[in-house]
């Protein structure tokens, strides 16, 4: 068996958390607090979650994106493969060294997303990056934690919630789209997003493609105002 390398530890900030960078053999993984959080060999979900929010791009060559969370690039690429020339592509991470990571680590994986001219970094909270951006974008892809109900950020919860369900929507062009990826199903979580004025359809989609545990991704249309 290969042993598992640790190559960096980081931080995360307003939290007293700390997040970890493997290496086992030609596998990458990130760890939150000694529990694996992604690995470059299980992407299907990210890529889905891209694919899914970003479908109705094809008629918006400048389209605005915004992925919460930069993870191993993988939602940024897919996001990118379907946004047209002139779309910018924003994505707010949290923590710096992921992004380091991606720059010097795990950019190949996802075929270096970050070097593409339209993709513009924000190291910030999506939830501030959400508040001063009203109106600004076609898609919101968000993977920021484990799902509405499995935190590992207490500071997520905002985000599943009343207002910051309104928030989002708010920085949502007309007929904007916003995805959220879960690792599970959650029955509450889906009538308290068609409740915040979204028209709701639920995916459950492959860890690792078609194959592998699965994930759980919610759309929600905007609707009204």
């Amino acid at each position: 068996m290969i042993k598992r390398e640790r190559i960096d530890t980081a931080e995360i900030p307003g939290s007293s958390n700390r997040m970890e960078l493997f290496r086992q053999g030609r596998e990458w993984s990130i760890w939150v607090d000694g529990d694996p959080l992604m690995t470059t060999g299980k992407s299907g979900s990210e890529v889905a979650l891209a694919e899914l929010g970003c479908r109705k791009l094809a008629d918006r060559p400048d389209a605005g994106v915004l992925v919460g969370g930069l993870g191993m690039g993988f939602t940024l690429a897919a996001a990118l493969r379907l946004a047209g020339p002139q779309a910018r592509v924003h994505v707010a991470e949290l923590v710096p060294s992921v992004v380091a990571w991606n720059r010097e680590h795990l950019g190949s994986f996802a075929g270096f997303p970050l070097d593409d001219p339209r993709t513009v970094v924000d190291v910030a909270d999506v939830a501030d990056v959400l508040r001063r951006s009203p109106g600004t974008f076609d898609a919101i892809l968000l993977d920021v934690d484990n799902g509405p109900s499995a935190m590992t950020q207490d500071a997520n919860v905002w985000l599943y919630q009343p207002q910051g369900l309104e928030t989002i929507r708010k920085a949502l062009r007309p007929g904007g789209t916003v995805a959220f990826w879960s690792a599970y199903a959650d029955p509450t979580f889906t009538r308290r997003l068609a409740k915040s004025g979204y028209a709701v359809s639920e995916h459950a989609v492959g860890a690792h493609g078609g194959k592998g545990s699965r994930h759980m991704i919610w759309l929600g249309e905007k609707q009204g105002r």
